[in-house]
C-alpha cells in the first residue's frame, strides 16, 4: 500500500514538474523567445518598392512577383536596385548639404520642425514634417529582422537605419494577428476582427481600414505603403473618431502616447506625449485625439504607447519614456516609423 502511495506521489512530482515546465516555456515563447521569420536587407527594402515581395508569419520571405504572376527575374531585381541605387545616390546628396539646428532638419526633400507643447499637465512633442514623396516616410524592423519578440530601443533602431527623425512603431512582434505592410513588403496577412489599421499609400495618403473589410493583399493591390496595426484611429475627415472615455484595451486613461497624423499632401506630424510622472501625467486617447485635430490633422492614428512612446530626433532621444514613471529610460520594441534619406 505505501507503495502505491509513493509511487502515485511520484508520479504527480513528474506530472506537476512537467506542467509547470511547459507553462513556463508557453509563457517565455509567447513574451521573451525571439523568433526570427525573415532578415531585411537595405536591398530588400529598396527593391520593395517596384515589387509585391511578402513574408509569411511563419517562415521566410517569398520571392518577388512580377506584375504578370510569375516569379520575379534577376535583371527585374537589378533593375530595382539600380532605381532604387539613383533614388538612394539622390537622397545621400540632398543630406550632405542638409540644413541642421537642435529642433529642426531641411534639405531638398526633407524639412523637419520640432516644437514642444502643454496640454494641462503634459509636456507633448510635436514633429512637423514635409517630403518631396511618401518613399521618405519609412518603418524600420528591430534588428533588421521581422519576426516575434526581435527587439531594440527605439534610438537604436533609428540609429541603425540613420534616421533623422523616428518614433516607436505598432510593436507587431507582441501580436499574432494583424496585418503587417512594411515599404510595400507584406509580411503578414492574418487578420483580427474588429482591428482599425492605419494605411499610408504609395502617394502619401492615409487611410483608417477594418481588417474586417479588406484583405491584406488588397491593401498592396491599392498601394499600400505601409500598415500600422495598433489603433484606433483617432482623427478621420478632420474630425475626432473616439469617444471620451474609450480606451486601448486595459490601458489607463492617463498615459504616455505617439501617434502619427497627416496634415496635407506629403505634409505629417508626428507627436509623443509624455506620462506618468509628477511632470507629465499623460493624455487620454480622447486628449490625443483632439490635440491632432488641433494641429491640423484631416487624418491620425494611435500607435503603440506607455513604455513604448519614444521620439528620436538626429540621434538624441528628446522626450522622457518611462514604463513605471520611476525610472526615465527606452523600452524595447519590434519596430519604428521614421523619416530618413
Amino acid at each position: 500500500m505505501k507503495e502505491m502511495q509513493k509511487g502515485s506521489l511520484i508520479y504527480k512530482v513528474i506530472f506537476t514538474t512537467a506542467v509547470s515546465v511547459f507553462s513556463l516555456y508557453a509563457v517565455l515563447d509567447t513574451f521573451v523567445i525571439p523568433h526570427t521569420y525573415a532578415t531585411v536587407t537595405t536591398d530588400a527594402a529598396a527593391a520593395s518598392s517596384g515589387s509585391s515581395a511578402s513574408a509569411s508569419a511563419g517562415g521566410t520571405g517569398t520571392e518577388s512577383s512580377a506584375g504578370d504572376g510569375t516569379t520575379g527575374s534577376a535583371s527585374g531585381s537589378t533593375a530595382s536596385s539600380s532605381a532604387g541605387s539613383a533614388s538612394d545616390s539622390a537622397s545621400a546628396s540632398s543630406a550632405s548639404s542638409a540644413s541642421v539646428t537642435d529642433t529642426t532638419y531641411s534639405d531638398g526633400n526633407i524639412s523637419i520642425t520640432v516644437t514642444t507643447d502643454r496640454v494641462d499637465d503634459t509636456m507633448v512633442y510635436v514633429a512637423d514634417v514635409q517630403v518631396a514623396d511618401v518613399s521618405y516616410l519609412k518603418t524600420a524592423f528591430a534588428k533588421s529582422s521581422y519576426g516575434k519578440n526581435v527587439t531594440a530601443t527605439t534610438s537604436s533602431i533609428a540609429s541603425s537605419v540613420n534616421a533623422i527623425l523616428a518614433i516607436n512603431g505598432d510593436y507587431y512582434g507582441a501580436q499574432e494577428t494583424g496585418y503587417v505592410i512594411r515599404n510595400g513588403v507584406l509580411y503578414r496577412d492574418t487578420a483580427e476582427s474588429g482591428q482599425e489599421d492605419l494605411v499610408i499609400y504609395s502617394d502619401g495618403t492615409f487611410e483608417v481600414i477594418s481588417e474586417d473589410s479588406v484583405t491584406a493583399q488588397e491593401l498592396i493591390d491599392k498601394g499600400a505603403w505601409q500598415v500600422l496595426s495598433f489603433g484606433p484611429g483617432l482623427v478621420e475627415n478632420g474630425s475626432v473618431a473616439v469617444s471620451q472615455g474609450e480606451e486601448v484595451g486595459k490601458a489607463m486613461a492617463s498615459n504616455p502616447r505617439t501617434a502619427i497624423g497627416q496634415i496635407g499632401t506629403n505634409h505629417y506630424v508626428m507627436v509623443v506625449a509624455d506620462g506618468r510622472t509628477s511632470e507629465s501625467s499623460g493624455l487620454s486617447l480622447y486628449e490625443l485625439a483632439e490635440y491632432m485635430e488641433s494641429v491640423g490633422c484631416t487624418s491620425a492614428y494611435n500607435l503603440d504607447g506607455g513604455g513604448s512612446s519614444t521620439m528620436v530626433f538626429n540621434g538624441t532621444v528628446i522626450n522622457n519614456p518611462t514604463t513605471t514613471g520611476n525610472e526615465i529610460g527606452e523600452r524595447k520594441v519590434s519596430d519604428i516609423v521614421y523619416i530618413g534619406a
